[in-house]
């Protein structure tokens, strides 16, 4: 496993981490910040777009990441395709 994947993933956990407790937070607070936390589905989908858009660049396949996304490889293409040709 190179450096960047181990990185990645602690990241990745660290990001989750937050989100949940973010979550907790806003099961103390009011609408108002659970309307924040909402935006976040936003975030999270532009940062999967982004990261498909990195590995197309990279040479990688659509059924790559079709597996990867645990979809088809034409649902991949058809969901993505668009933002890897911007």
């Amino acid at each position: 496993m190179s450096r960047q994947t181990v990185e990645t993933l602690d990241y990745i956990a660290f990001a989750r981490r937050v989100i949940r407790a973010a979550g907790q937070r806003c099961a103390e607070a009011d609408d108002y910040e659970l309307a924040e936390l909402i935006t976040l589905r936003d975030d999270v989908e532009d940062a999967i777009t982004r990261a498909v858009v990195g590995l197309r660049e990279q040479g990688h396949s659509w059924q790559y990441i079709g597996d990867a996304l645990g979809i088809k490889r034409q649902s991949a293409q058809e969901r993505y395709a668009k933002a890897c040709a911007a």
